[in-house]
């Protein structure tokens, strides 16, 4: 009978000696499944409480997870809950919740560790880290890091991508390969620092102050692939919270899985599920941009192409239009031609009007002039007669004398002669000098 003792615990193994005295030697699985049918034997069903940690739901049902002290204390669990189990739970299990679980204790052959199979689950409470988490998330909410009016918009088309994580971390890999197959034309530049220990939080400052100095990149992507709550726990730190907000350059943050949010996540400009997430949403596929300027380039194609043949259609209207430049030439010098023509003829036609003119002129000048002078001879002839007929030569033939006084002033009327005065009596053929005996007034009738 041989003793084996782990985790405290004695367990008999029986083995069989050979007859040379040296023990009979173990195949793995056989150790393995002793060892569980120790335990088995040993605990039988047991009850332990703590604190759930990296918990997961695969895709068949199954859920696994961790059981860690509340304490902080470095023990852990490796627990299983099948389907069955887990379907009968009136909550649903995530990282940070105390609970009790009552299973058995085994060992999972295939990696040769030490699990639990969980036959019953009981919540308890939030556990003492997961409560630090959610006090810190509100702390830095009520400082709006978090709010979405901050956060600024990823590059579209970076040249330069930054990188803070580890060199070692699986993470990086899977963001290089991302990058490689989805977009090679983009330049990745590594800001290394540890994700995980106590020197990971100034270490990742750091890695993104370093980076916003040389601002030698687009976008940083700060990534570290899965874990349990307290592994992802320098990405909940304040330095590195606050740091992320304050990065002039925007960041992408994916650490750990799809289930994991951390609090850089949530200060991050853009949170990815995954790291190789964080690579896809900030470099565009290669392929779709080409597939994209290819399109482009056919549409631009297309749309030169319709601009020729309108082009062209209105060119060929325009010659229409315009003919040969011989025949518009020789149209052009028959218009003038015939325009000459018309302007010779016109020409040669009114100087034979104006010349038809003159000579009509010519002819009605003689008549118009004997008329004229007929007509003015026989106006002055009644102007003569008109004027001799107020000749007062003519008044004196026809037996009236011209008095006047010695002055020569006509005397008109009887009263202006004077006895004794000596007037001129002016008659046709003849004048004679008398003097005035006596004046003789006819009276004017009443």
């Amino acid at each position: 009978m041989l003793a084996l003792r782990r985790f405290g615990v004695v367990m008999p193994v029986s083995e069989s000696v050979p007859a040379g005295g040296a023990p009979r030697a173990w195949s793995v699985a056989a150790l393995l499944l002793a060892v569980a049918d120790a335990l088995q034997a040993r605990l039988g069903a047991v009850a332990v409480r703590g604190e759930i940690s990296g918990f997961t739901r695969a895709s068949s049902g199954h859920c696994y997870f961790s059981l860690k002290d509340a304490d902080g204390a470095p023990a852990l669990l490796r627990c299983a809950m099948f389907r069955r189990v887990a379907g009968l739970l009136d909550f649903t299990p995530q990282d940070g919740q105390q609970v009790e679980l009552r299973g058995r204790i085994t060992v999972y052959e295939s990696r040769g560790e030490l699990q639990c199979v969980v036959e019953g689950l009981q919540r308890l409470g939030a556990g003492t880290l997961y409560e630090l988490f959610l006090r810190q998330k509100a702390r830095l909410a009520a400082a709006g890091l978090f709010d979405a009016g901050r956060k600024r918009p990823i590059p579209s088309h970076p040249r330069v991508l930054g990188l803070v994580t580890s060199l070692q971390a699986a993470a990086l890999h899977d963001v290089l390969t991302a990058l490689a197959r989805r977009a090679p034309q983009v330049r990745v530049v590594v800001y290394p620092s540890p994700v995980q220990g106590p020197d990971a939080p100034d270490q990742l400052v750091r890695a993104i102050v370093i980076a916003n100095q040389r601002a030698e990149v687009d976008t940083l992507l700060l990534v570290r692939g899965g874990g349990a709550l307290e592994d992802l726990w320098a990405f909940n730190d304040e330095r590195v919270v606050r740091a992320v907000a304050a990065s002039p350059i925007p960041v992408v943050c994916g650490v750990g899985h799809e289930t994991d949010v951390t609090l850089a996540d949530l200060a991050a400009d853009l949170r990815a599920p995954t790291p190789t997430a964080a690579a896809e949403l900030a470099a565009p596929a290669r392929d779709e941009l080409l597939a994209a300027l290819r399109q482009r380039a056919r549409a631009l194609g297309l749309a030169v192409q319709r601009r020729l043949d309108r082009q062209a259609q209105r060119l060929d209207r325009l010659a229409l239009r315009c003919g040969r430049p011989s025949a518009r030439l020789a149209a052009q010098q028959q218009h003038l031609a015939l325009l000459q023509q018309r302007s010779t003829q016109g020409l040669q036609q009114r100087l034979r009007g104006q010349r038809q003119h003159l000579q009509g002129l010519a002819q009605r000048l003689p008549l118009s002039s004997a008329a004229l002078l007929r007509q003015r001879t026989q106006h002055l002839d009644r102007l003569g007669d008109r004027l001799r007929a107020l000749d007062p030569a003519q008044v004196l033939t026809r037996g009236y004398a011209w008095v006047t006084d010695t002055a020569g002033q006509p005397i008109t009327r009887a009263s202006a002669l004077q006895p004794g005065q000596q007037v001129n009596t002016v008659w046709a053929d003849g004048q004679a000098r008398v003097q005035v005996q006596d004046v003789q007034i006819k009276p004017v009738a009443g």
